[in-house]
């Protein structure tokens, strides 16, 4: 197929060399979408069905040559679609309808399937399969040896696509329809991630002229991240969906400052969205003066009443502060255009745009509707206290006005130390100056994290879209964490979206989890403990450490296994281990770096292990991390984060007694 791409010859077909460019990129493209992955093999399961699926559909379809049933009977499920020479399906892509039942089937539906294989690789080689039957009563029904293989296969590098593992649960969010947004509460190692991700890659592949129109956009927390996920969706062909952080979507000024966490819990206040509201909207001045026209000998005036009724039915229908900027002198010129017609003229849409382009007119619009500029809006409204209060007022407590309010006024808007924050607060204000250009499918990850003003601006970013959020409320680390899935989907906009809970965990082994979930009860009591499907309960074990040269002794006993190994450590304690780490000589890598290097030891601050995963992790004082929160409750919470990212083994050092909540 990729051979079939790079031989065609594109001289003669295309009109100019703009064609030609366009196409030549298209071939481009097509051509890395069918690089060959040595290690991702391109079938993993096959089908055999008691009937021709689809067999009355496609003998009848237009433009379909018959074949024969035995054609349709067997089918290889892949990552992609694979055709012969002649055009015939070899594999048949994950996603299209047909493959579903290797997901679905079950001895209960079989859904016309009599067997169904599954092929284990070992490092791109074929090394082993399995049968399921289906249909056949004698033959009991046993957990799959492969299944459990390839979730217990140990991690090494970046994350890497689940295509072949997918549940009947995962899979049903997978196929959800792309018209409906979805959010997913899922514990540690239920796959919440990798089931956003298959999202996208289905939903490009049932809508792919829409989504190729409107564009994809995967949202993490970030870099270390992003980083990890990045090859999961090239690896299922996909290679258009842009990914980003937050931060990232609201990059309008520099971020170089911070917020303490009451200043910054204020301004993630979705409150705060009125008070700019307020603030926009005051800039327009009721007009007290006609508008005079002058053209030609003629002489056309606007009484200010009739401005004045202009002006309100503007701000009445409440549209953003720009587009009423820009109807403002069309409606002006209107009135002139009005006039003209009652005094016998016939002027034309080439003469309103004259008179709405004309001095007088582009005055009364500068005195009556002047621009705002978003960034200098939000820095008049943080330093000065009574511009603040007059549009907050009735809306923020005094106090919660002194806690945002800048110690010093700002002189210019690059003089700014901005924070995150404030750079979301310039978000929202350029959305009510400009509309933000809205996707058509967004998956934020880590959801609980986000502030209601943050939920706003990924919001913006799918009005006429739809949105898959991912989270677990049991991970929430930030002061703003979110306390509910339903107040986070309204902030978002999308408060009709589905809530669906996965509690199977597949990634943590059962005694690490049933460990962590010792926390549970302190930090999210109303949610449902993860139950490991894992056959392997892992390696587990809590041991005292005087000093850190026990932590380093931990981190070489498990680099002797296969697989990954992450150093989790509280923020303020990394700088020592690192040192203890380079004493011994034992190499290590900073979050994000896994993708490019083949060392196996992560040294990761507890700050950037959400979304993670290694094979092994030594987790170094657990009082430490909770201590260096701002509260208790986040400081379990983020515990609980660390204790989460072993794939197949932990150990956990202290020196300092373990929190209580551990039991």
């Amino acid at each position: 197929m990729r051979e079939d791409v790079e031989a065609l010859d594109i001289k003669d077909v295309t009109a100019n060399w703009v064609n030609a460019e366009v196409l030549s990129r298209q071939i481009e493209e097509r051509i890395k979408a069918l690089a060959d992955l040595s290690h991702t093999p391109l079938f993993f399961g096959r089908l055999d069905y008691l009937h021709a699926p689809g067999a009355d559909r496609a003998e009848g379809a237009e433009g379909e040559r018959p074949r024969p049933e035995a054609a349709y009977q067997t089918l290889h499920i892949g990552r992609r679609h694979v055709h012969d020479a002649d055009g015939d399906p070899m594999v048949i892509d994950w996603r299209a309808p047909v493959s579903q039942p290797f997901y679905r089937a079950s001895r209960t539906d079989p859904m016309d399937v009599g067997l169904r294989r599954r092929f284990g690789y070992t490092g791109g080689d074929l090394t082993a399969y399995e049968d399921e039957h289906l249909t056949d009563p004698a033959e009991a029904a046993t957990t799959s040896k492969l299944l459990q293989q390839e979730i217990e296969r140990p991690r090494v590098g970046p994350m890497r696509d689940i295509v072949a593992t997918i549940q009947p649960e995962q899979d049903e969010i997978v196929r959800s329809d792309l018209a409906g947004s979805l959010c997913v509460q899922g514990g540690p190692g239920t796959g919440k991630t990798a089931v956003g991700l298959h999202r996208v890659a289905y939903l490009l592949y049932a809508h792919r002229e829409r989504l190729s129109r409107t564009g994809t956009l995967v949202i993490g927390p970030n870099r270390s991240f992003l980083h990890y996920i990045e090859q999961v969706l090239p690896a299922l062909g996909e290679l258009e969906v842009k990914q980003a952080t937050v931060d990232d979507l609201v990059a309008h000024v520099e971020v170089r400052g911070t917020d303490d966490a009451a200043a910054a819990v204020v301004k993630g206040d979705a409150r705060m969205a009125e008070v700019l509201r307020r603030a926009v909207r005051s800039h327009v001045t009721l007009p007290t003066e006609p508008v005079v026209v002058v053209r030609g000998s003629r002489r056309w005036r606007v009484p200010a009443y009739e401005l004045e009724d202009i002006v309100r039915e503007l701000l009445d229908r409440d549209i953003r502060y720009g587009a009423a900027r820009d109807a403002l002198p069309q409606r002006i010129a209107h009135a002139v255009l009005v006039q003209m017609e009652r005094s016998g003229e016939a002027p034309d849409d080439r003469v309103q745009d004259a008179v709405a382009r004309n001095a007088a007119v582009k005055a009364a619009v500068k005195a009556i509707w002047p621009p705002v500029e978003p960034a200098k809006l939000v820095m008049r409204l943080l330093s000065d206290a009574d511009f603040l209060a007059e549009h907050a007022d009735g809306i923020l407590t005094e106090e919660e006005r002194k806690t945002i309010l800048w110690a010093k006024p700002a002189r210019s808007v690059k003089s700014v130390k901005w924070s995150a924050a404030d750079a979301v607060l310039i978000d929202e204000a350029t959305d009510l100056v400009q509309r933000t250009h809205s996707l058509g499918h967004v998956v934020l990850d880590e959801a609980q994290d986000l502030s209601p003003m943050q939920y706003r601006a990924v919001g913006r970013r799918c009005t006429t879209g739809s949105a898959t959020v991912l989270g677990d409320l049991a991970q929430g680390t930030t002061p703003w964490a979110t306390r509910s899935w339903q107040e986070a989907l309204a902030h978002l906009g999308k408060a009709e979206a589905h809530v669906e809970e996965l509690t199977a965990g597949f990634r943590v082994p059962t005694d690490v989890i049933a460990y962590a979930s010792r926390l549970l009860p302190h930090i999210a009591p109303g949610l449902t403990p993860v139950a490991s499907v894992r056959e392997n309960p892992g390696f587990f074990e809590v041991r005292q450490s005087a000093d850190d040269s026990r932590v380093v002794a931990a981190c070489e006993e498990l680099l002797r296994n296969e697989g990954s190994v992450g150093l989790i450590a509280a923020d303020a304690r990394v700088p020592a281990l690192a040192e203890a780490l380079a004493a011994a000589g034992i190499g290590h890598l900073a979050p994000g770096e896994e993708t490019t290097h083949v060392t196996r030891l992560t040294l990761v601050p507890a700050s950037l292990a959400k979304g993670l995963e290694y094979d092994y992790v030594v987790l170094d004082e657990p009082r430490a991390i909770v201590d260096g929160e701002p509260d208790e409750r986040t400081g379990l919470r983020r515990l609980y984060v660390t204790l989460t990212r072993a794939v197949s083994g932990l150990i956990v050092t202290h020196a300092a007694p373990l929190p209580p909540e551990l039991g």
